[in-house]
């Protein structure tokens, strides 16, 4: 029997489909059409493999509903005797094979599942864990293939895989701006993107959208800032002023920490040490699963560092359902004693963390997790207005930034050096240490 399946790849996209490299980047210009054919791929080995499990991966599950949900009906609906399970956002083929649409926002939905291959949509609007610490291990068995498709979001964990990527002959890089596809392809949606490459050029000569956002948006600049993004403007600087590099662990100063309360990736603590004017962002610590106050209290005890303060939310207080004590006690019982943050409004907090920046020093490999999420930390959006609301948006960013805001708050209650019987030597400033 032959089956039409209503799909007619691009150029790239049959650049993609005949890769046979394990690890696949797609850095591609807005509307290029990755999701639908990052799904037409994973359905094609889904057909040719019977009883092999498949994953789409969007930002969240609600996105993965809106976006591709309506495609992969599309390209399934010709299969004869095909199960498409809305419930559980599923498609069964008829040799037993699934395709699964699933958010990077609940990846235990995919803990402990065997996969042939996955697909990451948006990749740069996901945590960066999720794939080294749960997805990966997924296509272990099978020594299954990832795909890492979007547009470029600043320079985070989409920015270095891209760099690994070139010349590596264990990647498949396909990257495209607009140029290539006005130059390569031809079409009604190609006359169509053409005709809105012009409108936004338009709106970039009338104020009404940055040169930043046409060039990372249609050009894939991963140079271009994130608007909105509260620290975009301090991160240049201290990039610039080479304050992101390795930040040695001095042991003569106690390291304090800083925490923003959850479970699992909600839990966030920042590691900092003070010496003079200079405050350093030693190491960052986040959860993944289902990570409480003890198994995060257990994860600091291990590390080699001598402690000093530890700071936490007012939420601190709250009383756990289950024991019947505040997280507070339950912490004071494993040995650590917290301090409460002093409350600031949001925007209060928000403005000490910029003015923090300017004597911050982090250790770019130890906190590498928490600069992309600083980086990409924004307002939110209002659809209906077209403009930024006035507070910051609620996502996978939100542990981080929190975390730098409280340490905003409490840097000057940091003691800095470590009492000692004998007398020490004086403190070098990280600005007068060569690289």
């Amino acid at each position: 029997m032959e089956i039409k399946i209503p799909y007619k790849p691009r150029k790239w996209a049959k650049e993609l489909h005949e890769a046979t490299e394990r690890w696949i980047m797609l850095v591609l210009h807005r509307r290029a059409g990755k999701t639908t054919a990052g799904l037409n791929h994973l359905q094609r080995d889904a057909l040719k493999i019977p009883k092999s499990q498949w994953a789409y991966i969007g930002p969240t599950y609600k996105q993965s509903k809106r976006i591709a949900w309506d495609i992969a009906i599309t390209i399934s609906q010709p299969i004869p005797e095909v199960i498409q399970n809305v419930s559980e956002l599923t498609i069964i083929y008829p040799n037993g094979s699934k395709l699964i649409l699933v958010g990077s926002d609940n990846p235990d939905a995919l803990r402990g599942m065997g996969l042939w291959g996955a697909f990451f949509d948006e990749y740069p609007l996901q945590p960066s864990n999720v794939f080294s610490e749960i997805v990966s291990k997924c296509l272990a068995d099978h020594l299954g293939y990832a795909i890492f498709g979007g547009t470029p979001k600043g320079k985070g964990e989409f920015w270095r895989m891209y760099n690994n990527s070139k010349n590596n002959p264990e990647w498949r890089l396909i990257y495209k701006t607009i140029e290539h596809s006005l130059k390569e392809e031809t079409g009604e949606t190609i006359d169509n993107l053409r005709n809105a490459l012009e409108g936004d050029r338009s709106l970039v000569r009338q104020g009404l959208m940055t040169e930043d956002e046409l060039n990372q948006e249609w050009y894939c600049s991963f140079e271009a800032a994130i608007r909105g993004a509260y620290y975009a403007k301090q991160i240049s600087e201290a990039r610039e002023q080479k304050r992101l590099r390795i930040v040695p662990y001095d042991s003569v100063l106690r390291v304090h920490t800083v925490w923003d309360l959850g479970i699992g990736q909600a839990m966030g603590i920042g590691f900092y040490q003070r010496s003079g004017l200079e405050t350093r962002m030693i190491d960052y610590w986040e959860g993944l699963n289902q990570e409480g106050i003890p198994q995060a209290i257990r994860a600091i005890q291990n590390k080699p560092y001598i402690y000093g303060k530890h700071f936490a939310p007012h939420d601190i207080n709250a009383k756990d359902i289950g024991t019947g004590k505040t997280r507070k006690e339950t912490a004071t019982s494993l040995g650590i004693n917290f301090e409460v943050i002093p409350s600031l409004t949001v925007d209060d907090g928000i403005n000490r963390g910029k003015l923090m920046w300017n004597h911050l020093w982090i250790d770019e490999q130890k906190c590498e997790v928490w600069l992309d999420y600083i980086s990409q930390y924004k307002q939110e959006w209002d659809d209906d207005k077209k403009m930024f609301r006035n507070k910051p948006a609620h996502d996978f960013t939100s542990h981080a930034a929190d975390v730098h805001r409280y340490a905003a708050i409490v840097e000057d209650q940091m003691k800095s050096e470590i009492d000692k019987p004998y007398k020490q030597k004086p403190h070098q400033s990280l600005w007068e240490v060569e690289g």
